[in-house]
């Protein structure tokens, strides 16, 4: 069964990947991406049992940054009367950057040195949020209660910097 859900997850992440870049439409080329972060979530969340890294992907970046490049594609409003027109030049060259990139990247990763002995985790108690907690709010309270403060103290002064100036009199 966790075959089929791995190999079924497997193949609509690689096959809206895929979509993202060879879509002509940039709406479903982001609508693709939506998607592949929700297979890459229940990938996390299944398999690797790291509940709070996949919260935490669909949250972010399926649900802000994705709503962002929604609302920047929207605005730019990207017709093919207004696409300049590429030389030829310009796209043998970006061929030719991109097959040096793969051949550097495939050299890179064929000469990889592996480790001698896989590392072996606990795998229940990985991505947990308790133990996230945990770890958290002992070992690393007063850094997160001055990164919160900060946090305060910054948005105070965004909404001072945004608030317009109104004068009496």
């Amino acid at each position: 069964m966790n075959n089929i859900l791995f190999l079924s997850l497997s193949l609509v992440s690689i096959f809206s990947a895929i979509m993202v870049i060879f879509s002509k439409n940039p709406m479903y080329s982001i609508l693709f991406l939506v998607l592949t972060f929700f297979t890459l979530a229940g990938h996390f969340a299944i398999f690797l049992g790291a509940e709070f890294l996949a919260i935490v992907n669909i949250i972010v970046y399926a649900g802000a940054i994705m709503v962002l490049f929604l609302f920047v594609v929207m605005l730019l409003n990207l017709n093919k009367e207004s696409e300049p027109n590429t030389p030829m030049i310009s796209k043998i060259a970006a061929i030719i950057a991109g097959g040096m990139f793969l051949l550097v990247l495939f050299s890179a990763l064929t000469n990889q040195i592996y480790a001698p002995e896989p590392l072996y985790t606990k795998a229940g108690e990985i991505g947990l949020v308790k133990n996230l907690g945990k770890i958290l709010f002992d070992e690393y309270l007063i850094p997160f209660e001055i990164s919160s403060v900060l946090f305060l103290s910054a948005m105070v002064g965004a909404v001072m910097l945004g608030k317009k100036d109104l004068k009496q009199g």
